[in-house]
């Protein structure tokens, strides 16, 4: 991939603590916009995801299992009952969460989670419920990845315009050695770094790019990635985009396609965590894709949104990347399919695990401590002009 030149910006942040509900919130600057950093919820043990219902509730995921309820402006102490029983070890636990598109006359609710298996072991699986009385009743799996290994479990969750649901799946931890091609992430008999596309009930899109392929799962879309951590797709023009960690330096960017492999870990931009050489053999290999953009020195991508709401006008359009181990929101500029410039936001206020565009259309943050200390959802919200 030739990578075409981008202005980076620094956006004029300081490292602060999220002031308390009620006080005076210091005010953040940024090349468009200067903007407050507002507690929505707090006292929450790694956040992971957030939604909102037809209803105004916004439902927030914990990792170590709980569904929690903002209501009207408050976090409801009890959690959701009927939550799937979770592996909550390592990176996994209760992951995302996302309304049905038709959620206001079918109620139905999605959950992706790290599923426990009799041997021990866990995978990605994705559950669906009816949220009734504050309550999930007659949950149920409708997809259970093949996969196996420690963390790396992707589980992002999106629908697109044609109400097909998109499923993220990791690649397990599976260390790439020896012969790369045949690293599980390059195995379409499994699930390991792929994502995949499913009707809302589970089963398989007759349209699917591998649909009736011997040995091939037929719920997969695009391979070769990572661990997808974030997932969105444009509601003005349908692209769908993810970024995936990579190792060490080699964050992804990637605009997903159809039956198309993404390369890992033959091809890639990170290096080995323990001697700092090279992993794949190379950044470019005829048949697999490049990035749109990466990162190096990686900033650990969990968390994207494309934000098309009107509080924060001069960004519309733009793609916004968390950080984890960057600490930040990077918001990049787009210009049809290709990014021009990158500008960082919220710096230094914790690891960004999700960040997503509120009905009300300000732009919502969940912080997380790596040891399970109590952390904010937050919001930003634009000062004058």
């Amino acid at each position: 991939m030739a990578r075409t030149p981008r202005v980076v910006l620094l956006a004029s942040v300081t490292a602060i603590a999220v002031p308390a509900a009620g006080a005076q919130e210091p005010v953040l600057r940024s090349a468009y916009h200067d903007y407050r950093v507002v507690p929505v919820a707090e006292g929450l043990v790694n956040p992971w995801s957030m939604t909102w219902l037809p209803t105004g509730d916004m439902l927030i995921t914990e990792r170590p299992g709980r569904l929690r309820i903002v209501r009207a402006g408050r976090l409801l102490p009890d959690p959701v009952q009927g939550v799937p029983a979770v592996h909550a070890q390592g990176q996994g636990g209760l992951l995302d969460v996302l309304p049905h598109p038709d959620f206001a006359s079918n109620r139905l609710l999605y959950l992706s989670y790290s599923k426990p298996l009799e041997d021990g072991g866990s995978t990605t699986a994705v559950a669906r419920g009816r949220f009734e009385n504050d309550r999930l009743v007659g949950v149920r799996d409708i997809f259970v990845a093949d996969t196996r290994g420690n963390g790396h479990y992707g589980s992002r969750l999106a629908f697109d315009r044609d109400g097909f649901l998109f499923v993220t799946v990791g690649d397990r931890q599976a260390p790439p050695s020896g012969d790369l091609e045949g690293h599980p992430a390059q195995d379409r008999s499994n699930h390991h770094g792929t994502i995949n596309r499913l009707r809302d009930d589970g089963s398989v899109p007759d349209d699917n790019p591998f649909v009736g392929q011997e040995g091939i799962r037929p719920e997969i879309w695009s391979w070769g990635h990572r661990n997808p951590q974030g997932l969105a797709i444009d509601p003005e023009t349908g692209a769908v985009w993810a970024t995936e960690h990579g190792p060490q330096g080699g964050d992804e960017l990637n605009l997903i396609r159809p039956g198309t492999n993404y390369g890992w870990p033959v091809v890639g931009y990170g290096v080995n965590y323990r001697t700092g050489l090279a992993i794949h053999e190379g950044t470019m290999r005829e048949g697999m894709e490049g990035p749109v953009d990466l990162w190096i020195p990686s900033i650990a991508t969990s968390g994207l949104a494309v934000y098309r709401g009107d509080r924060f006008p001069h960004w519309r359009g733009s793609l916004l990347v968390g950080g984890l181990a960057g600490q930040q929101i990077a918001r990049l500029t787009l210009e049809g399919q290709r990014v021009v410039s990158e500008e960082t936001l919220l710096q230094g206020l914790g690891r960004v695990r999700d960040v997503r565009q509120g009905p009300d259309g300000y732009i919502y943050v969940a912080l997380e401590d790596r040891d399970g200390a109590p952390t904010p959802v937050v919001r930003l919200e634009p000062v004058g002009g």
